[in-house]
């Protein structure tokens, strides 16, 4: 184990050993000390235990340096991981936070622990370069969010978006399986460096390109690109709003983190062409083509939609359009670290204002649904999480100076410059800023309803309880600073990706 004691390796991995003893302990609280208890107190305690848990984590995280590739990269700890893991425990902090008021179950020790185990699989999900480990990480991240979305037993709504959820997720962990294998056959390796050291002079071998295609159809599910998009807008819908959130943010940062490596590690030197009208095979051109098709696809369905979850949804699908521009400018090895720091910044300040979208969604949705005519007249019912969810809308659709513009600067001009010599890359990013032009539309359409629209007769006010202001306040300061001041959070990053030698 490369001199490594067994106290070295629980050295580095201390935060997720916090997080699993941390669920057991919810576990205990809930159906042990305070099982005939209000359901407000145990939702109140199985989230203090939950979040004293996170906290310590991403204490562990920020104190310990110990730098660490183990067994062939099974175990990668350096700071580019250790700070995407901090942003992982951020959001699941966020997500409890928003649970509090919670009724959609009296399971609240399950919900808790599985959101902390959800949150460990993301998290050794991003500390693997070795793609069995990545699989079986990713497994335990999608098992644990199958059950979160058919949590609420009171709605058929959720338990079929569980049931689609786990379908189209099986279906797609079978390929993902499938082309991982036929890789190990042709490379003889786990190792993502390893594979692309053997698979050099390949080229365009026919068995190659059917598990390059197996692999991308995989992480494609995770990512909600299309076509694999179909459980997107029914998961995002049918599960309860806190659930849902995690999984439009968490599970949206460590997929693409492990997609990126995967593809700029493990399939270096088979890239192809992506530039117009000159594709040559490889990675490239697939992944061009799913960013298109999503940003074409999730950017004109969300016009169309009623219910803001939807609109959420497949706004997520186009966003994942512009997210994989950071794998292709990726493409470049002299150009890699640009573009990891541009998908990280991104799928960061992406997470966190989709977070506190779904939490004006949960306020909202008290006051009979999440409905488009619900936000009627909200800024006079709740002016304080009105003025969030301006912020947090006008930062998906990009106006400065908000983070969710600078996201996309740095993102397109990464991409831009993937290829210096022709601007390869350049007519995708002019069609990713037409698309997100049309963006602005479903977006100000929310705007409208909350700040126009006149309320409803019968429309009550929401009761917005002190940790749902707070917390709605926190995001959306943060999402201000950041777009401010990227370099808060850019210069950690730059930092982090120079150290990890990525």
């Amino acid at each position: 184990m490369n001199a490594f004691s067994y106290l070295d390796l629980l050295n580095l991995l201390g935060p997720e050993t916090i997080l699993v003893l941390t669920s057991l302990a919810a576990l205990f609280v809930d159906l042990g000390a305070l099982r005939d208890q209000p359901l407000p107190r145990r939702w109140l305690a199985g989230g203090g235990v939950t979040a004293l848990g996170g906290l310590l984590a991403i204490l562990w995280l920020t104190n310990v340096t110990a730098q660490a590739n183990l067994a062939h990269g099974i175990l990668v700890v350096d700071p580019l991981t250790q700070l995407v893991k901090v942003v992982l425990v951020a959001m699941l902090l966020f997500t409890v936070a928003l649970s509090l008021r919670a009724e959609f179950t009296e399971h609240v020790g399950e919900y808790f622990c599985l959101l902390l185990l959800a949150t460990v699989g993301m998290m050794f999900l991003v500390s693997s370069e070795d793609v069995l480990t990545i699989f079986v990480a990713l497994e335990l991240t999608s098992l644990s969010l199958y059950i979160l979305t058919a949590f609420n037993k009171r709605s058929l709504v959720s338990a079929e978006a569980g049931l689609k959820y786990f379908l189209f997720g099986g279906v797609a962990a079978a390929f993902t399986l499938f082309g991982l294998s036929l890789i190990y056959g042709l490379a003889g390796s786990t190792n993502l460096r390893e594979i692309a050291t053997n698979l050099a002079g390949k080229g365009t071998d026919p068995l190659l390109m059917v598990a390059l295609i197996m692999v991308v159809m995989g992480f494609g599910f995770k990512i909600a690109a299309v076509p694999f998009h179909l459980w997107a807008p029914d998961a995002y819908q049918g599960a309860p709003t806190p659930a849902a959130a995690l999984i439009a943010s968490g599970s949206k940062v460590a997929s693409f983190f492990v997609f990126a490596k995967v593809m700029a590690l493990g399939f270096a030197g088979i890239e192809g062409n992506g530039a117009w009208r000159q594709f040559a095979p490889g990675w490239v051109p697939v992944l061009a083509t799913l960013a298109v098709a999503s940003m074409l696809l999730g950017n004109l369905a969300a016009i169309a939609q009623s219910s803001v979850k939807r609109l959420l949804a497949y706004s997520a699908i186009a966003h994942a359009g512009y997210m994989l521009l950071g794998l292709l400018a990726m493409s470049n090895p002299h150009r890699r670290a640009d573009g990891m720091a541009a998908l990280v910044y991104y799928i960061t300040t992406y997470g966190l204002t989709t977070i506190g979208a779904f939490g004006v969604v949960q306020i909202v949705e008290r006051t009979g649904g999440d409905s488009l005519e619900n936000f009627a007249g909200f800024s006079r019912r709740a002016p304080l999480v009105a003025v969030c969810l301006m912020v947090f809308m006008l930062s998906l659709a990009g106006i400065p100076p908000l983070a969710g513009f600078f996201g996309k600067f740095y993102l397109f001009t990464a991409a831009a410059g993937a290829e210096p010599g022709n601007l390869g890359l350049l007519w995708l990013v002019i069609f990713a800023i037409a698309m997100s032009a049309v963006s602005l539309y479903y977006y100000l359409q929310v705007l409208k309803r909350a700040f126009v629209a006149a309320p409803a007769e019968a429309a009550i006010a929401p009761v917005v309880s002190f940790m749902e202001r707070l917390t709605l306040a926190l995001l959306a300061l943060a999402v201000v600073v950041l777009g401010a001041l990227p370099a808060w959070l850019l210069g950690p990053i730059a930092d982090a990706i120079k150290a990890a030698g990525f």
